[in-house]
C-alpha cells in the first residue's frame, strides 16, 4: 500500500515541487513584447507562476532567463560556445541557479544532438547535479515544434506531457498556446527551464 507521500525532485527548489499533477498553460509573446519568450499559468487558476525572457532582452544569443510569478531570476540558461562546440558531436546547454551572493549554481545539463532541428527521433538528454550512475538523468521524446513529446525519467517513467488541446488547436494555425501536464514531485522550474531551451533549440520565442 502507498504511504501517499511524494518524493520530490527538487533540481531548481523544492518549492516548485507540487505534491499533486499540475497543469500548466504555455503562452508564447511576440518578439515585439519583452523580446519574446513566454509566460506560464497555472490551468487551476489562471495565475502566472514563471516567464521565460529571451535574448531579445538580455542582448546575447544563447543566454534565457527563467523568472517566477514576480518576475525575479531563478535560472540562467547559457549554450556552451566557442570551438569546442564547434568540434562536439553534441551542443550543450548549461541551467545554473543564483545563491543568496549571486553565484552561480549549475542544476542542469542539456545535450543537443546536431541537426535536431532536422531529426524527428534525436534524443535530448539532460542531466543534474545529483546525476547517479548514468549519465544522463531525464529525455525529450517526441517532436517539441510539434507540442506532441514528453520528458521521462532514466527509468521510463513520464513525468511531463507537452501537448495542445484538441478543441484549441483546431482554432489556431501555430501552436503559441499549449499546456504541460507535470506529474507530482517533479521541480516544474527545471521543467520551464527544459522547454526553454527546446524553444530556442528549434528557432522559436526565445531566439533572436
Amino acid at each position: 500500500m502507498s504511504s501517499g507521500k511524494t518524493n520530490n525532485v527538487a533540481i531548481v527548489s523544492k518549492m516548485y515541487c507540487s505534491a499533486s499533477q499540475v497543469v500548466l498553460v504555455v503562452r508564447r509573446r511576440p518578439h515585439v513584447i519583452s523580446g519574446g519568450g513566454f509566460v506560464v499559468t497555472d490551468c487551476s487558476n489562471q495565475r502566472v507562476v514563471f516567464s521565460v525572457d529571451g535574448c531579445g532582452v538580455l542582448g546575447v544569443k544563447g543566454d534565457l532567463i527563467v523568472k517566477d510569478g514576480n518576475g525575479d531570476a531563478l535560472v540562467l540558461i547559457r549554450r556552451k560556445g566557442g570551438v569546442v562546440e564547434a568540434l562536439s558531436i553534441n551542443r550543450n546547454w548549461k541551467g545554473y541557479t543564483f545563491d543568496y551572493e549571486g553565484s552561480r549554481k549549475l542544476v542542469f545539463s542539456l545535450k543537443e544532438p546536431k541537426d535536431s532541428c532536422l531529426v524527428r527521433n534525436k534524443a535530448i538528454r539532460i542531466s543534474t547535479a545529483e546525476t547517479g550512475r548514468k549519465d544522463w538523468d531525464f529525455e525529450v521524446k517526441g517532436y517539441f515544434p510539434d507540442r506532441d513529446c514528453s520528458i521521462v525519467d532514466s527509468n521510463g517513467n513520464t513525468v511531463v506531457q507537452i501537448g495542445v488541446k484538441k478543441e484549441i488547436e483546431e482554432l489556431m494555425t501555430s501552436k503559441d498556446l499549449y499546456h504541460m501536464v507535470v506529474k507530482a514531485g517533479i521541480d516544474q522550474a527545471f521543467v520551464v527551464g527544459v522547454i526553454a531551451t527546446l524553444d530556442y533549440i528549434y528557432g522559436e520565442s526565445t531566439r533572436c
